[in-house]
């Protein structure tokens, strides 16, 4: 048996993704792809060359679609249960690539209602409000405005509910335990979530009366829903969605994945220059006991979360990543000069990510879709029409 856990609602432990990809029967992204997808988009992102995103469902198939003229669209997400960290841009970042070299419809949902089904601590008032709060982080990354849709479930209620109906009448009770080992003790709400987390999978399709490919770009925990959505959409006589993989920005601490239930291994996209230089300062590393030992032994930068976080985000230069590992190694960088590094480079980050998140307040009902009509406004509307 592994000794990790990853589930769409815990990631925990030492992952091996190349046992991930053999349990969850993913494929993994190989040079032929890649070589595919360059005649496309001419470059090959830095995710890809260094198979930070690094499986795939049907992705081939998405790029044979477009080569013959059927464009897909983008569908991911976000489940809003509290401020974002470094590790929830990591996906969104590739996504928006892809987004301008294809050109296509972004569709982000945030999974209010899953949140509040699966975490007893929250309520539902207060995840919708994370949801728009955290809405403000995915517009402050500069995803077209034209071309991009954010919703609640919440929101899309009616739309949401009639089409998870049809679906929902697919899935048997026994496949939602099987494949997500929901025992007894679930609610009857985590039973039916998947349904509604597979409606965005349709949507496009939905509105242009004709079948349309999707991808999804996303972290590998989430997988299992997207697994049955690609087995039930098919009986409903839609296209299986694609989706594309990525692996999970490390914590700051020794092990496992960045968490925002702990939150010294994680960066939050509002902390301050100071919070982020102390966190930073307290990371775990691949150095020695001091800096003779260092300069005499070298570091090791596989184990290194300081390194891992210049690999996954703020060094993505070849050459300068390369010269980072082969001086640790060699004992000629010390941990706090590439600790200091990176807090320089996370810091203006994070400067400019704040200016645009805040300018994001001013346009973000430009992004928003919702179903403006509720029961009470259609009562006062009918109250109206009859003069009572």
């Amino acid at each position: 048996m592994p000794d990790f856990i990853v589930t769409p609602w815990e990631v925990s432990g030492e992952v091996d993704y190349d046992l991930l990809i053999q349990e969850f029967g993913i494929e993994a992204i190989d040079e032929k792809l890649l070589f595919n997808l360059k005649e496309i988009t001419k470059e090959i992102h830095p995710y890809l060359r260094r198979k930070i995103f690094f499986a795939h469902r049907d992705f081939k198939w998405i790029l044979q679609e477009y080569k013959k003229g059927n464009p897909f669209y983008l569908y991911t997400g976000r489940g809003p249960s509290g401020n974002i960290h470094l590790g929830h841009l990591l996906p969104w970042i590739f996504t928006k690539w892809i987004q301008e070299k294809f050109n296509v419809d972004l569709w982000f949902q945030l999974t209010d209602d899953e949140k509040f089904l699966f975490n007893q601590s929250i309520t539902l008032e207060e995840t919708h409000n994370f949801g728009y709060d955290n809405a403000l982080d995915v517009i402050a990354l500069g995803f077209n405005p034209k071309k991009t849709y954010i919703f609640s479930d919440i929101d899309l209620g009616n739309t949401f509910y009639r089409n998870a109906l049809k679906i929902a009448k697919k899935i048997t009770y026994s496949t939602i335990k099987a494949t997500f080992g929901l025992d007894n003790s679930a609610n009857i709400g985590q039973i039916f979530y998947t349904s509604i987390q597979t409606v965005p999978a349709i949507l496009k399709s939905l509105i242009e009366e004709k079948n349309v490919p999707c991808l999804i770009p996303h972290a590998v925990d989430q997988d299992p829903h997207f697994r049955l959505s690609r087995d039930v959409l098919p009986k409903l006589g839609y296209y299986k969605p694609a989706s594309i993989q990525c692996v999970f920005l490390p914590s700051l601490q020794e092990s496992g994945k960045m968490s925002a239930s702990v939150e010294n291994t994680a960066i939050f996209t509002k902390d301050e220059p100071d919070v982020v230089k102390r966190k930073v300062n307290n990371a775990f590393t691949g150095g020695q006991a001091n800096a003779k030992l260092q300069r005499e032994l070298g570091g090791n930068p596989s184990v290194c979360s300081v390194y891992k976080y210049h690999f996954m985000l703020f060094t993505l230069d070849d050459n300068e990543i390369k010269k980072i590992q082969s001086k640790c190694i060699g004992g000629e960088l010390l941990c706090g000069e590439c600790k200091k590094d990176l807090i320089q480079k996370i810091n203006k980050f994070l400067s400019e990510h704040q200016k645009q998140r805040e300018k994001a307040k001013d346009v973000l009902e430009d992004y928003l879709l919702k179903e403006k009509v509720d029961l009470k406004s259609l009562i006062n509307e009918k109250k109206r029409k009859w003069n009572y």
